[in-house]
Parts: C-alpha cells; structure tokens; sequence
C-alpha cells in the first residue's frame, strides 16, 4: 500500500526575520500552518529560526538586487505570503542636523528593498493556489504624519505605505491581496538600533510606559490578516498600545 501523501505547506517568506517583529511573525505563521522562509542577513541567527519552527533560512540582503533574486528562486514558483518586514529608523536628527547617508539607508531598507522583494516574487504570489497570494507591509504610525527629529523615518514609511495603496490598485482585478499592518510603540530592538547601541537611549523610549506593545502582538495581526477568506482584504491596520491613542501622546506612569 503507498503511504499517504502529505498535502504540501502554504508557503510564506518574511523579511527581517532574523529579530524582532518578523522573528515572531515567522513563528506565528509556521504555528498557522505555513512553511516559512525566513529571510535576513544575518544568517545565524536565520538557522537558529528556521530550525526551531521547521521552516528555512535564506540570507538575503533586501538592498541588493542578486540577493533577492536567490531569495526569488528559494521561494520557488508559488508563495502564498509575503511578509515585507525588513527596515527600520536610524537617528533622531532634526532637519537642519540631517544625516543624508542615514536617509538613504532607511530608504534603501524600508522603501526600495520592499519594492525590490515584492517585484521579485509577484509571479509567484500570483500563482498560489486558489487565488490565495498575499502581500503584508509593516510600516509604522510614523507614516501618519512627522515628528521632531523623525522626518526622514516618517518619510520613508509614507512612501512604503504608498506603495501598498498603489499596488492595491494597480492589482484590483488580479488574485493578490495587500495590506499594511502599522505598529504604533512597540518594544523590540527598534530603539536599540535606531541610536546605534545606546541602551540608555533606547531604554528611555519606553520609560514608564506600561503595556507597551510586544513583537508577539504584531505577529498576532499579521497572523489574522493571513489567515482570512482570500475574498477579504484588510487595507490598513492600526495598533496601538492603550496607553498611546495617538502616534504623539503616550501616558507614561510615575
């Protein structure tokens, strides 16, 4: 008697994954049912990742056109889910202080390495079975408007958000859902790497403010948005701790 066929996994790909938002969201999804290919740059950490949620590590710098085509011919012909998490802010100068070269970094990362992974694996989001592709960017409260010292972040987060309400568009009688998830204050690495490794620094972001919100909480939503009917689409999903009903008011405890 042949043994039974074992159906195969949705498949998925989440950028940054090495950490953070897209560390938790890999697990979440392979808790879900997906194979995950986990995707960053520093491998390592990738290996420890996939091994832990069955999935696979692919080294993959999003700035790098090379880079995410490997990332590309990993995934293979078909991908359920995209998971566009790679990013992040670097300083808090103000704009007559601006450091150009960080500007250009968190464009590169945020904006220019979504487009780049996106455009990649189009064809195969367009391929799942049963219409099911799916496209998730993370962005941030920060595209909702600026704030001292966080133009060039809040720049770079309005244009990736722009790119998803384009791409909705552009793709509105196509098999391929898009939504962006927008984390409000949430506590990972974020503020670590934003100041460079200042841990003083980073930790007085998140000074009295209790209930701030974790990766597992983000990864909880992206979750929910994928697991949804292939006729639903979230365009947008704000989340907030409580304790921050808007991107500039924070109640922090005495």
């Amino acid at each position: 008697m042949n043994a039974p066929v074992t159906p195969a996994r949705p498949l998925a790909v989440v950028t940054g994954a090495s950490s953070g938002i897209g560390a938790a969201t890999a697990r979440t999804l392979a808790d879900q049912g997906y194979e995950v290919i986990c995707a960053a740059r520093r491998e390592d950490r990738l290996r420890e990742l996939a091994d832990e949620i069955g999935g696979r590590a692919q080294a993959c710098d999003v700035t790098d056109d090379d880079s995410v085509a490997a990332l590309a011919a990993a995934a293979g012909p078909q991908v359920e889910l995209l998971v566009n998490n790679a990013g992040g802010a670097l300083g808090l100068a103000p704009v007559a202080e601006a450091d150009i070269d960080n500007w250009q970094r968190m464009y590169a990362l945020n904006v220019l390495g979504s487009a780049r992974v996106t455009r990649a694996l189009i064809p195969a989001l367009l391929a799942a079975d049963g219409g099911r592709g799916q496209v998730v960017f993370v962005t941030s409260v920060a595209a909702d408007g600026g704030y001292e010292g966080g133009a060039g972040y809040c720049g770079v987060k309005a244009a990736e958000r722009s790119m998803a309400q384009s791409m909705r568009l552009e793709m509105y009688d196509r098999p391929l859902r898009v939504a962006e998830i927008v984390p409000g204050m949430v506590r990972t690495d974020f503020s670590l790497v934003r100041f460079a490794g200042d841990q003083a620094r980073a930790d007085a972001v998140y000074a009295g403010v209790e209930g701030v919100l974790t990766a597992d909480d983000i990864a909880a939503c992206i979750g929910f948005v994928a697991s949804l009917p292939a006729h639903v689409n979230i365009d947008r999903m704000v989340v907030r701790p409580r304790v921050q009903p808007a991107q500039h008011k924070i109640f922090r405890g005495q």
